[in-house]
């Protein structure tokens, strides 16, 4: 490797940021290490300065996203409720901001330091407020869950055949139909607003419940 390889402008957070934008060009089977070289105009190897291998700028590109949407525990005096609404809408936002920006966190195999700190204070409000730490944890990754598999899925359907695009209304069921037509399909933001809704309702429920459980 030559030794101007490792330029002084070049570093793991150009890396990232190139990535991403290159990410909403080209999608993410378009980007490739090479690709990134290019677009920084230097040779491949001198990326390896600062990521080792292509899952590793993946894993950090996902890493952005995530903190983007603001991680960190509930505001002062906003319920636990609202700040998992408020979260929960910040990451499908930052999700969405990227092409393909659902996939690259779906796909990433780590966090950062910074990112596992964030989530610790997280975790710590939730305890404060009366989870127990794996009532905590399971409520965080399955929100986690739920919004990266709907956007997962919102990303994707613009490029899948459309199975339905010839079909006229006389072929599609008559209560499919009212409920296309009275609330939107499955993929807006209605349809999201009603899973988050359902979803922290059931998680309040489930608290309420431990709580009754547990010994006074």
């Amino acid at each position: 490797m030559r030794a101007n390889d490792k330029r002084p402008g070049l570093s793991r957070q150009t890396l990232v940021e190139t990535g991403l934008r290159l990410l909403d060009e080209v999608g993410l089977d378009g980007l490739t290490v090479r690709r990134l070289a290019a677009e920084l105009g230097v040779q491949s190897p001198a990326l390896y300065w600062h990521v080792r291998t292509k899952q590793e700028l993946l894993d950090a590109m996902g890493d952005e996203i995530i903190r983007a949407a603001g991680m960190g525990p509930p505001r002062e005096e906003e319920s636990w409720q609202d700040w998992l609404d408020r979260r929960a809408r910040a990451y499908r936002a930052s999700l969405l901001s990227h092409r393909d920006g659902a996939r690259i966190v779906a796909g990433a195999r780590g966090r950062s330091p910074v990112t596992l700190r964030l989530f610790e204070e997280e975790l710590s409000a939730m305890v404060a407020r009366g989870f127990t730490p794996a009532l905590a944890l399971h409520t965080i990754t399955a929100l986690s869950h739920y919004v990266i598999g709907s956007v997962l899925q919102q990303q994707t359907e613009p490029e899948r055949p459309a199975a339905a695009a010839d079909a006229t209304e006389d072929d599609i069921p008559a209560i499919l139909l009212a409920a296309v037509r009275d609330g939107g399909g499955p993929f807006g933001e209605r349809a999201f607003d009603h899973g988050l809704r359902a979803f922290i309702d059931g998680t309040a429920a489930a608290l309420e419940r431990r709580n009754a459980a547990s010994p006074s």
